[in-house]
C-alpha cells in the first residue's frame, strides 16, 4: 500500500522554496532583467496598466508549482526508498538535472534567449528542488 504524503513537509518545503526564490531573484533581479534584454523601466511600462491581482499571478503560480514539485518529489522519494534530508537533496538535484535544466535550456535556446538567463533561472530551480528534497526527506516523506 502506498504511503500518503506528509503534507506538512510538502507545504513547508514549498514555502521554503518560494522564499528562497524571493531572496534569489531579489539579489539577482537586475542581472536577470538585463539578461532578458530589458530594463526596469521597460518592465514598469509593460506592467503599468495591470491590476494588483494580475501582477500577483506569477507569485501565486510559483507557489502552486512548488507545492506540486514537493508532492511529486515526495512520491519519487517514497517509491525510491529515500527518507533522509541528504537523499532528498540528491533526488531534487537529479530531477533538476534530468528534467528542469534540460527543459529550460531547450526552451531558451529555441526562443534565442541569452545563455545567462538560462543560468540564472536554472540556478533558482536547482536551489528550490534541493531545498524541497532536503525538507521532504528530513521531515519524512
Amino acid at each position: 500500500m502506498m504511503q500518503p504524503h506528509n503534507m506538512t513537509a510538502v507545504l513547508l518545503a514549498a514555502v521554503a522554496a518560494w522564499l528562497f526564490g524571493g531572496i534569489y531573484y531579489g539579489l539577482l533581479g537586475n542581472i536577470w532583467v538585463a539578461s532578458q534584454g530589458k530594463t526596469k523601466a521597460m518592465l514598469q511600462t509593460e506592467n503599468a496598466g495591470k491590476s494588483a491581482a494580475a501582477k500577483s499571478i506569477p507569485f501565486v503560480l510559483s507557489f502552486i508549482a512548488e507545492i506540486v514539485m514537493a508532492a511529486a518529489l515526495s512520491g519519487i522519494m517514497v517509491h525510491s526508498g529515500f527518507s533522509t534530508a541528504r537523499q532528498g537533496a540528491i533526488a531534487g538535484a537529479l530531477c533538476w538535472l534530468g528534467f528542469v535544466l534540460t527543459t529550460i535550456a531547450v526552451n531558451n535556446a529555441y526562443a534565442m534567449r541569452r545563455p545567462l538567463l538560462t543560468v540564472i533561472d536554472a540556478g533558482h530551480w536547482l536551489g528550490a528542488l534541493v531545498i524541497i528534497g532536503a525538507i521532504v526527506g528530513g521531515l519524512g516523506v
